[in-house]
């Protein structure tokens, strides 16, 4: 298989000229969403019919306690339907999924990691698919949305503890944003192939008498959703290599546009919100810069071990070539999506290297939706203080001071994640009953585990195949991070979100450092790529490095 630069350079057009397209547009309506003070019937109707106070303006601890209460009440549902599924209508014959992988599951989709422990197709009925992981699709993206304007709001605002209204915000994100486009999204690619039925499972006796057994289902609905989501979780094993998932050339193009559409639309919500359309630009110059160079990366990667004699097969996608399949697995690692179209575990050693730190970087170019924008904010404003140091003043971001009290939230934030995957993987190696789970041996097998604790830790949830998550000791470990690496850096970002709305505005002076511009994008790029190379290096080197050095 060779590499086809024309096709990659067109490709990468096609999407920067569509997303550039949609980037005002798409923030316009974003801003407008959030920003609105009307609501649509179908809202008032679920306000009353919830005994929920629209109106309320929520205490940055209040949105915080909203936001987990219902993470925990969505855990307990999705994870209470996989055992009762015998009982569930559209079961297609199928009981009860094992407690553990129920567990993994239900942790897994509520936390936007899509982590998937079993085989969906010989695991899940139509009615677990549809009403538990499915809604679980949007309401997990919504709660980033909802994260993110808070965080907003918090910058634009003064002397408040308050954010908003995190039940408005998680309605409209839902209603307004999420459902539409995945209609739209569905449609498009049930035209270009993919399935949407009601068929189940088919077995058709071929000309030469044997037997072939043809799935179906609702997936072009599920498909949407989990990409526009930025989700990742398949309708079948193979997720996105499944051709009834992703049928053609033109469709896995289409699911990269869909990955990357609303993350890359963010900025020009921020930009919007805080009235000054030069920041927008500027974080958006951040995220493109790692999206295009990560991609140039991985293409050259994988051609580079391809022109070594060895070829790429196995795990690759042969009907496309090499540019699809790296133009998708940078879009799901540079993002918390985790849909895959290339077994990553099949990517050579600098490749899959490559596709772990673009999640080590924290998802943030574009990232996840929602997280990938307050994961940049919050480096924003570590460039920040590192430039009003250089000068010798209190440093300020958008009017607002940053002193001890942000930057020790800002600190733990960073922390959070890295000690998650580095502690989890060396936990994980130092037990034989737990590094058991990746048979591999020496670095590939280090780098298995590596991969599964930064997927789940960053909520991911795309794995190096040789893994085996499902027994309890690993679901639990895995499902652990997930959840941390989830809530812990949400309830840090609302915290510092109401630190920052509690304060006064000041007026920019001439001593006030830019953030807008090319320096300033410089900054907050090299800092974003130092904090993950600075933390993840050692365990890089004892993984895909020192593999890639021995092949």
């Amino acid at each position: 298989m060779e590499l086809n630069v024309l096709s990659l350079i067109t490709q990468v057009a096609v999407l920067i000229l569509l997303l550039g397209a949609l980037h005002q547009p798409m923030g316009r309506y974003l801003a407008a969403t959030f920003t609105s003070r009307k609501h649509l019937a179908v809202e008032r109707g679920l306000y009353k019919l919830s005994g929920i106070d629209s109106a309320a303006d929520q205490h940055w601890k209040v949105y915080l306690r909203s936001l987990l209460a219902f993470s925990i009440v969505s855990i307990l549902v999705v994870l209470g339907g996989q055992m009762l599924q015998g009982h569930l209508p559209f079961n297609q014959g199928m009981g009860a999924v094992d407690p553990w992988v129920a567990m993994n599951t239900a942790v897994s989709f509520v936390t936007n990691t899509n982590w998937q422990t079993y085989v969906p197709e010989s695991t899940l009925g139509f009615g677990v698919q549809m009403l538990l992981l499915a809604v679980q699709n949007f309401l997990s993206a919504a709660v980033g949305l909802a994260v993110v304007v808070a965080l907003i709001r918090g910058l634009v605002r003064a002397e408040t503890h308050n954010l908003g209204n995190f039940w408005v915000d998680l309605t409209r994100g839902t209603l307004r944003v999420l459902l539409p486009l995945s209609i739209l999204g569905a449609v498009v690619l049930i035209v270009t192939g993919v399935i949407q039925n009601w068929g189940g499972t088919d077995i058709h006796t071929l000309v030469t008498g044997a037997q072939q057994t043809v799935p179906g289902g609702p997936v072009a609905s599920q498909e949407a959703i989990k990409l526009l989501g930025t989700n990742g979780g398949g309708y079948f094993n193979a997720n996105s290599a499944h051709p009834f998932e992703n049928p053609t050339a033109f469709s896995s193009l289409f699911e990269v546009f869909l990955i990357l559409l609303i993350p890359f639309s963010l900025p020009a919500m921020y930009g919007r919100m805080v009235g000054d359309k030069r920041q927008g630009y500027t974080v958006l110059t951040v995220m493109v810069a790692f999206w295009l160079g990560s991609t140039a990366l991985m293409t050259w990667a994988v051609a580079a071990f391809a022109g070594q004699g060895t070829g790429v097969g196995e795990g690759f996608e042969q009907r496309f070539g090499i540019a699809p399949s790296t133009l998708f697995a940078t879009a799901t690692t540079l993002t918390s999506t985790g849909a895959v179209n290339v077994a990553h575990d099949s990517l050579p050693p600098l490749a899959g290297g490559l596709a772990m730190l673009n999640m080590m970087l924290g998802e943030i170019a574009p990232g996840g939706v929602g997280s990938g924008l307050y994961g940049l904010l919050v480096l924003a404003i570590v460039a920040v203080f590192i430039g009003g140091l250089m000068v010798g003043r209190t440093p300020e971001f958008l009017g607002k001071k940053i002193g001890s009290a942000q930057m020790k939230l800002v600190a733990l934030y960073i922390l959070v994640t890295p000690t998650l995957v580095l502690l989890g993987t060396a936990i994980t190696v130092s037990i034989p009953y737990l590094s058991s789970n990746a048979p591999a041996e020496g670095p590939h097998g280090f780098s298995e585990i590596l991969y599964a604790f930064t997927s789940a830790a960053n909520n991911n949830g795309s794995a190096f195949g040789g893994i085996t998550s499902s027994g309890p000791g690993l679901a639990t470990m895995l499902a652990l991070a997930m959840l941390l690496g989830r809530f812990l850096p949400i309830a840090l970002v609302l915290a510092l979100a109401g630190s920052l709305a509690k304060q006064r505005k000041v007026p920019d002076t001439s001593g006030t450092l830019a953030t807008h511009g090319p320096l300033f994008a410089t900054l907050l790029g090299g800092v974003s790529l130092l904090v993950a190379a600075l933390t993840y290096f050692p365990a890089l080197a004892l993984g895909p490095a020192a593999e890639g050095l021995i092949k």
